[in-house]
């Protein structure tokens, strides 16, 4: 087996794999879980302004350097 043909294997392997990766992201059965995903930051918005009307994080406080 020469050098090309070892190139030859490896690019169809990339290849394979490549394909395998769009046919398992673009499956149905992961649709719901990905768009769950992708919805998950609009929940952490409604925390976040549920916990600013209801009171102020200490962890959200703005720290000031007095050392200047």
């Amino acid at each position: 087996m020469d050098y090309g043909t070892l190139r030859g294997f490896v690019a169809l392997l990339i290849l394979a794999l490549f394909i395998i990766i769009v046919v398992w992201s673009y499956s149905k059965k992961r649709k719901s879980s990905f768009d769950d995903i992708a919805n998950s930051i609009f929940e952490e918005d409604k925390i976040a302004a549920k916990n600013k009307q209801g009171h102020l994080d200490k962890d959200s406080k703005q720290e000031t350097n007095n050392n200047v």
